[in-house]
């Protein structure tokens, strides 16, 4: 029986770009939920939880956070200025060299990006519960291979 599209595939449940494509948006679903009471989208969420994690030495430029998040740049400019706009990050230029931004967290930035953390861990942890942990384990492997090819 022919698909229509001419796919390598008999069916879609073979095709794993479908299918990461499925798990994603249901686990953006839940992240979603999770963050909302914090007034966060999932975005600004990782930006400031990439920001508090690396900024425990001092300020981190805008290229370094985008870099560490793997967000576009420009997006994570834009995402930087809403983020600071509340009050929960701060951003100047950076000593070193002047076309850059120095960023830092701010004191109520970091205590809420602690707390949203936690409910977003939580939240993975009952989404990925059914790999059992040898298989979230061997999951996190195979994408961070993803990620790093």
């Amino acid at each position: 029986m022919s698909n229509g599209l001419g796919s390598q595939f008999t069916s879609a449940d073979d095709s794993t770009g479908l299918l990461l494509w499925q798990v994603t948006n249901r686990w953006q679903a839940a992240q979603r939920a999770v963050l909302k009471p914090f007034g966060l989208t999932h975005v600004q969420f990782v930006l400031l939880a990439s920001l508090t994690w690396l900024t425990s030495d001092g300020p981190v430029s805008q290229r370094t956070l985008a870099e560490h998040a793997a967000t576009d740049p420009m997006m994570t400019s834009q995402v930087v200025r809403v983020l600071e706009s509340h009050g929960w990050v701060t951003r100047q230029v950076d000593s070193e060299d002047a076309r850059a931004w120095a960023l830092r967290v701010t004191r109520s930035g970091a205590a809420l990006a602690a707390r949203a953390n936690a409910a977003v861990e939580r939240c993975d942890k009952k989404f990925f519960a059914s790999l059992g942990s040898k298989g979230r384990a061997a999951f996190g492997s195979t994408l961070r291979t993803l990620r790093d090819s």
